[in-house]
């Protein structure tokens, strides 16, 4: 008697992708958004498809391609070290995977994509008393970027770009002013922290297996 066709299923981005083998020192990031998209693309966490989340309200783009570290998430760990670092008080995590912005000289013309980063720092993010950290990385043997190992290295004008993006892209006109501020830009090592902070917070959720693993609330990211 023959066997029926084995069935194979794509993963979940975020709870059936490793973060890679080598993390946190050379991770693996699932990309959602190149800056080139003119609507916002956000992972659907209870189905692992790429959902259009809303259009672009204005002008400000990510200037990277911008997406999260898998089986990460920000919870305890992550939001302690936010407290201890910048003195803020009843700071959380943000309840999301860890976002990562990639940066890379060749052009990504669309996000549902793995690629292989190379943190070199981040940025601490509060957003309220919401602990939102971004970590920066490289495109691994990118030609213009793969050399680049600390944030100091990275270029001025990007570094701009991307912490004036992650501070005004969430501020609509005529509503009231949103408590968003990057309360510290750290380098490589604090980026290691952070990212092995998360992947501990992911496996004190959801354990070895993201079987029945609760669906996060969605929010702006």
């Amino acid at each position: 008697m023959k066997r029926p066709p084995r069935q194979t299923f794509q993963a979940h981005p975020w709870h059936g992708v490793s973060p890679g083998e080598d993390a946190p020192a050379t991770i693996t990031a699932y990309i959602e958004l190149v800056p080139t998209d003119a609507v916002k693309y956000e992972l659907d966490k209870e189905t692992g498809i790429l959902r259009l989340d809303r259009p672009q309200q204005f002008s400000s783009q990510c200037p990277t391609p911008y997406g999260f570290i898998p089986q990460s998430f920000c919870g305890p760990l992550v939001a302690r070290r936010a407290a201890e670092r910048t003195g803020h008080k009843d700071i959380q995590g943000d309840g999301d995977p860890l976002d990562i912005c990639v940066l890379t000289e060749k052009v990504i013309t669309s996000g549902n994509l793995l690629v292989s980063a190379v943190p070199i720092g981040g940025f601490r993010l509060i957003d309220g008393n919401e602990a939102d950290d971004k970590i920066i990385a490289v495109l691994e043997s990118d030609l213009a970027y793969g050399e680049i190992h600390h944030m100091a290295q990275a270029p001025r004008a990007m570094v701009d770009r991307l912490k004036h993006y992650f501070l005004t892209y969430k501020q609509i006109p005529g509503e009231g002013k949103r408590k968003v501020e990057i309360a510290e830009v750290y380098d490589r090592p604090e980026a290691l922290e952070v990212i092995r902070r998360s992947l501990k917070d992911y496996q004190r959720l959801y354990g070895a297996s993201a079987r029945g693993a609760p669906r996060s609330s969605r929010r702006q990211r």
